[in-house]
């Protein structure tokens, strides 16, 4: 184990020690918030300082057994390398889950999502691929139990969404998909392609949080126009005949958000207010983040073709993630929503560089 990441965990320790002795006086209980912040402090600690103190144990049995192989009995050396190799796996496997434990959870990880894909180059093509990937997304989250409410679409003429904005609500959310957002490229013969010339279309996704931080955004109203109109839809009997459909604009930004799912009018100003906070809130945090190389991996870009986070190359069946040098060559599995063999590595390098930067 590396020393900062012992000497951390030493602290740790400590502090935990610390907290439980202040748990422990008798008049503790007297100021109630602080008994339930050094509550909360403690439950955190306590598993972590539990998990430190048997990997010492660990470490010292091992070294226990490592004095008996130079033991001049033969039977003794044997059984000691035995145990040397199974002490030596469980010593490893307990040090990197205490190395995990250290990395600081993310506040938003919990939270529902707001995702919003938009077609970038490639015309109609592009289109198609945003609903493709909206597909994908749809199908990851049923699988994960979420719900998916789609908030405003403005489909493409040949099949598809030139955008496509979209709620998921689940527990972990933001968790799974928050490496998601970025530039998407895909490379395949579309179907109004007569020549069978490959192409390639871009669509950019982005993922932003819905967490309680939203609920503390100030917005001031004058800055703010909100314009309804007629929501679209496939007519029959259901096609809406008010104006329930509600876009906002933030002046000061220029950002603009728009919901016509609901049938009520203040549903819909309602959730497309949810999603104005939730970008005001995501603009904020990057501009106080952008010096880090975690932020920059989330950033949107332009779109165009040479900026990607992710290839989907159908005549291959290949899917590439260039953030990690990831391919894949299940692209069909991928496409049909089982992201997972996508989303792990990806949040397993992440916390990697979190770990690196506690060392």
């Amino acid at each position: 184990m590396k020393d900062a990441i012992r000497r951390r965990l030493e602290r740790l320790v400590d502090r935990c020690d610390e907290v439980g002795r202040l748990l422990a006086e008798p008049d503790a209980a007297a100021r109630p918030d602080r008994f339930r912040e050094l509550s909360v402090e403690y439950a955190r600690l306590e598993p972590v300082a539990a998990a430190f103190r048997a990997w010492l144990e660990l470490e010292r049995q091992l070294e226990s057994v490592r004095g008996m192989a130079s033991d001049p009995d033969p039977g003794v050396r044997e059984l000691a390398a035995v145990e040397v190799e199974q002490l030596s796996r469980r010593v490893a496997d307990e040090e990197t889950a205490l190395q995990w434990a250290l990395v600081p959870p993310d506040p938003q990880d919990e939270s529902n999502v707001f995702l919003e894909i938009r077609a970038a180059a490639g015309g109609d093509e592009a289109a198609i691929f945003a609903g493709d990937l909206f597909r994908m997304y749809a199908r990851y989250a049923d699988s994960q139990g979420w719900r998916v409410e789609v908030l405003s679409e403005n489909r493409g003429e040949h099949g598809g969404y030139r955008e496509i904005i979209s709620r998921i609500v689940g527990r972990g959310a933001y968790a799974k998909l928050k490496f998601e957002s970025g530039t998407h490229r895909v490379q395949r013969v579309p179907a109004t392609e007569a020549q069978g010339r490959i192409h390639t279309s871009t669509c950019t996704v982005a993922i932003l949080p819905e967490s309680e931080e939203v609920e503390s955004v100030d917005v001031n109203p004058a800055e703010l126009r909100i314009d309804t109109y007629r929501a679209s839809g496939a007519g029959g009997q259901h096609v809406n005949k008010t104006d329930s459909a509600v876009r906002i604009t933030h002046l000061p930004t220029g950002i603009v958000v728009e919901c016509q799912d609901e049938r009520s009018q203040h549903k819909n100003r309602a959730r497309a207010l949810a999603l104005l906070k939730a970008k005001l809130l995501a603009a904020e945090r990057e501009r106080r983040q952008q010096h880090t190389e975690a932020t920059r991996r989330l950033q949107v870009g332009t779109g165009d073709r040479s900026e990607r986070v992710r290839t989907y190359n159908f005549p291959q069946g290949r899917l590439t993630d260039h953030r990690i040098d990831l391919t894949l060559y299940k692209l069909e599995e991928i496409v049909e929503g089982d992201l997972a063999p996508v989303i792990e590595p990806l949040a397993r390098e992440y916390r990697a560089e979190q770990l690196a930067e506690l060392s």
